[in-house]
């Protein structure tokens, strides 16, 4: 070792050796500062409890012992849990039953509106069994009942099923099937004898090419002849005659036609040109007529709810070109697939405001004969839920009435 190694080392230990001892006892002040930080003084309270009296000096006794990240610790499972309310509690009406029975003729809808304030949430509450077949589906006799969690959160669920869950057996009148959705009956004609036909239907629609006998019109009995119909035996079709076109107010796009129920055609000599009778006859048909196939009914299992996108669209035409829409009327909105609605969706539907004149907008004492043109803001007018859907429109049925309601009203998000 060098003379210069030998002089340097102690003066090393000796500088270094202060240093060591402040950074000691600064790292122990630090860590005893934290301890009495982590540990809440006593908080004075008033306690008639002889218990309460009792441990406290314990909790004090012991809270002592505690190093500071056991202190921190215990003070965190100590601290109080808050109370968090889950939103389907709200959701519940005020006088709704704890048990309902489901009665022959309710709709799913009148269902939820038992228990819900809105029963487009219904999917929110409904607390299905996977034991069941089906077990979205609600029976005539089953018993519903309305129940709360421990956090707050209300369900539904069948506390009691009824007989139509059974096995098969001898009955002397006929068995209840699932309930609908929505009032079927109100819909029913609509879905066999549609009063709107979409652009792409009407265009791919075969026609009446010609009638048999070289009658002009046909009627209940007549034959008509029908090209490139390409249908089995039988097969039944809607007759319908096209009328007005309707297009979106916002695109001035052509998105569909009005459309006249006829008659019923069925096929009775299938080929390359088709002859089919006319049946159950409402009006004279004419060549040109459209024929629709007559599909199944439209399921009408699906849950109420809520849309899954923004709506934000217009009604633009109703069923049986009426003018004024009331309760159960089919009307159509222009929004479909393509803006993310899907059957079951509900809107709510706003009276479009009037325009009025501002006669008084200058001198309060003086008519103005010229005075602005104001539009009134939209009034909620009421409720209706969508059960057919195509690309760029929607079938739905008016299920709630505040008011009269017309074309060009608003169809939005609940």
């Amino acid at each position: 070792m060098s003379l210069n190694q030998q002089l340097r080392e102690p003066r090393v230990l000796a500088f270094l050796t202060p240093r060591l001892i402040a950074l000691m006892t600064f790292m122990a002040a630090a860590l005893l500062v934290a301890g009495c930080a982590t540990s809440s003084p006593p908080a004075v309270q008033e306690s008639h409890s002889p218990s309460a009296a009792i441990t406290a000096p314990d909790r004090d006794n012991t809270a002592e012992d505690l190093t500071a990240t056991e202190a921190a610790v215990a003070a965190l499972n100590e601290a109080p849990v808050a109370e968090s309310t889950q939103p389907t509690a709200q959701l519940i009406r005020p006088d709704a039953p704890m048990n309902y029975t489901v009665k022959r003729g309710d709709t799913l809808w009148d269902i939820a509106a038992v228990f819900l304030k809105d029963p487009w949430f219904w999917p929110e509450i409904w607390q299905i069994n996977p034991q069941i077949e089906n077990p979205h589906l609600i029976y005539p006799g089953d018993v519903l009942s309305l129940a709360y969690g421990a956090g707050g959160d209300a369900h539904v669920s069948i506390s009691q099923y009824s007989g139509a869950r059974l096995q098969p057996r001898l009955r002397s009148e006929q068995l209840d099937g699932p309930v609908d959705a929505i009032p079927f009956a109100a819909i029913a004609s609509f879905l066999s004898k549609p009063s709107v036909l979409t652009k792409d239907e009407a265009l791919r629609a075969p026609h009446i090419l010609a009638f048999r006998d070289h009658h002009m019109v046909g009627g209940t009995g007549h034959e008509i002849y029908v090209k490139d119909l390409n249908a089995p035996l039988n097969q039944r079709y809607t007759v319908m005659h096209v009328g007005e076109p309707i297009v979106d107010p916002e695109s001035n796009d052509l998105v569909g036609y009005q459309a006249s129920y006829i008659a019923t055609a069925v096929v009775n000599n299938p080929g390359k040109v088709s002859k089919a009778i006319l049946t159950e006859g409402a009006r004279e048909a004419l060549e040109g007529d459209r024929l629709i196939l007559q599909e199944g009914d439209v399921p009408l299992t699906f849950t109420p709810h809520a849309p899954h996108s923004n709506i934000n669209g217009q009604i633009i035409a109703v069923a049986d070109n009426i003018e004024q829409i009331g309760q159960f009327q089919v009307v159509v909105i222009n929004r479909g697939e393509r803006q993310g609605l899907t059957p079951g969706a509900v809107l709510a539907i706003d009276q479009k405001g009037e325009v009025v004149q501002d006669k008084y907008g200058k001198a309060p004492w003086e008519k103005n004969p010229y005075g602005e043109m104001v539009q009134l803001p939209y009034e909620r007018a009421g409720t209706m839920i969508v059960f057919k859907v195509f690309d760029r429109i929607s079938y739905g049925l008016v299920i709630g009435a505040r008011g009269p309601m017309q074309v060009a009203d608003r169809v939005y998000n609940p």
